[in-house]
């Protein structure tokens, strides 16, 4: 991804401008744009090195051109194909089935992105933060070099360096023709046009979001999974996600590992695969093959050893204290480009605020890294904060947690008769007085929102008590959070509830 980091100076420090430059990106903006309002001089380096299959774009990192919103406006586009055919049970006369356009879908999407791309280019020029469109590797523990476009050779020295280059989609290199046939969500957002019949290769929460609004917009999808899919999550909830894409349309290849990737002569790519159980090798042929398989950090090209920077030594990840400090002292990591932090946006986007806020506002708020929300933004959505039930096992003990859960029913799903076999929610506490909650797990419409309100109670210590004194709203999926009241210990099932 982009080479980025962000250099500070101090009022009155200077950039040895010998044509000189800082580097950073656009997790980075916002906080290079907060440190030049603090008064001090500020520069982003920012650069895309392109997919292997020339995929490149603007300023803005991952989550504005590859990630979060592309993704998120594809996922709405299969959620309108969704209602539109539940339309006709509310009286819409809709002809059936009504076709999809990805052409017109991905311009759209693309345009929106690109008119981000320019926002935060406007913003950083309204800031007055200088910003260098080149490939930056380190020099020394406080200098920077990178070559512009017409060959000149641009060093930037700082004060202070912040690295916030994130990663990129790790290849399958060992797989004949992975990396020659193969694309990643570097480049499904950016085609113009639609994959076909595809495979995606993975069990990710990238692999299943875009299977899923690929399946949602009504082309063939298969998902290769070799062991457990969303590792990292609650099990029982991703195995209910998976329930609920297979049952709607999405096909699954479980235990199964591919070996070879081929062109055919029509054009269409032939994989191969080994059953990891059995041994049996299988093939099928597709239009596009997805990787989606992890992610790497983009720490390779940064010389990072010349700055004295640390990094482990099984991921090249950074090595960071609870400061955002690396191993030099002026130099500082955020984001996924460092070990052991959620790869999450908006949580690098408030390390970074509050690393300024210490730097230059007299602060000494540090980041918070425990119970910070998030959702799968699959067909039906999974939307989670705190700890899973495994986690809350381990770390408390099976006899100290209490598990209270339920299945419900949204209301718009009654009227279309939409299956609502997954919607299910669960509340993970401790068991003994005052029952704190430990972690909460939607599954259903919605999710991201329900869970964003819920994570404050959750941040500001809510207990069993305090949520099922809350006030539901009517008729809401939200609702169903305050409403549990069967614990798994009780080996009752699960009351079916419904907002009607």
């Amino acid at each position: 991804m982009a080479a980025m980091a962000v250099a500070l100076r101090g009022l009155g420090g200077r950039f040895r401008w010998r044509t000189q430059a800082v580097a950073g990106g656009v997790r980075v903006a916002a906080r290079g744009a907060a440190a030049a309002q603090l008064g001090r001089k500020v520069a982003v380096v920012d650069y895309v090195e392109p997919s292997p299959r020339g995929t490149r774009w603007g300023l803005g990192g991952t989550c504005v051109n590859v990630g979060c919103i592309p993704k998120k406006l594809m996922h709405q586009a299969a959620l309108l194909g969704g209602l539109i055919r539940d339309a006709p049970h509310y009286g819409w006369e809709v002809a059936q089935p009504v076709p999809h356009d990805w052409r017109k879908m991905a311009e759209a999407v693309q345009n929106h992105v690109k008119s981000l791309n320019w926002g935060h280019r406007v913003q950083l020029q309204d800031r007055k933060v200088k910003y260098f469109n080149i490939k930056a590797s380190f020099v020394d523990e406080h200098t920077v070099c990178g070559v512009a476009k017409g060959g000149k050779e641009i060093l930037l020295s700082a004060d202070h360096i912040i690295i916030a280059t994130g990663g990129r989609p790790r290849y399958p290199t060992h797989i004949e023709g992975a990396l020659e046939y193969g694309i990643t969500s570097d480049d499904i957002f950016w085609l113009k046009e639609s994959p076909g019949k595809t495979l995606v290769v993975g069990a990710s929460y990238v692999a299943l979001e875009c299977a899923g609004f690929l399946t949602g917009i009504g082309l063939d999808t298969t998902v290769m999974i070799r062991s457990i899919p969303l590792r990292g999550f609650d099990q029982q909830m991703s195995s209910m996600v998976i329930e609920h894409m297979e049952s709607h349309g999405t096909q699954f290849l479980r235990g199964c590992a591919p070996s070879r990737v081929r062109r055919l002569p029509d054009g269409h790519l032939q994989v191969t695969w080994e059953d990891c159980t059995t041994g049996k090798e299988d093939t099928g042929t597709f239009d596009t093959v997805l990787w989606a398989i992890g992610r790497v950090p983009d720490t390779r090209s940064l010389n990072l050893e010349k700055a004295g920077v640390d990094t482990s030594p099984d991921t090249q990840k950074i090595l960071v204290d609870s400061r955002e400090g690396t191993s030099v002292p002026h130099i500082y990591a955020i984001g996924d480009v460092v070990e052991g932090r959620p790869e999450l946006t908006p949580t690098a986007i408030m390390a970074g605020r509050l690393l300024v806020q210490r730097l230059f506002g007299g602060s000494s708020d540090l980041m918070d890294y425990d119970n910070v929300p998030t959702t799968v933004f699959t067909p039906l959505e999974y939307g989670c904060v705190g700890l899973s039930e495994e986690e809350a096992v381990a770390r408390h003990g099976q006899e100290h947690v209490e598990v209270y859960h339920a299945h419900y029913k949204p209301l718009e799903f009654t009227v279309a008769g939409r299956d609502a076999s997954q919607c299910y929610v669960k509340m993970v506490c401790l068991r003994e007085p005052p029952q704190l909650v430990l972690g909460l797990h939607f599954l259903g419409p919605n999710a991201g929102e329900v869970t964003q309100g819920f994570a404050l109670g959750i941040k500001c210590g809510a207990s069993y008590a305090q949520v099922m004194r809350t006030v539901g709203i009517h008729p809401t999926c939200s609702e169903e959070v305050v409403k549990l009241r069967i614990s798994k210990r009780s080996g009752l099932d699960p009351t079916v509830t419904g907002c009607g």
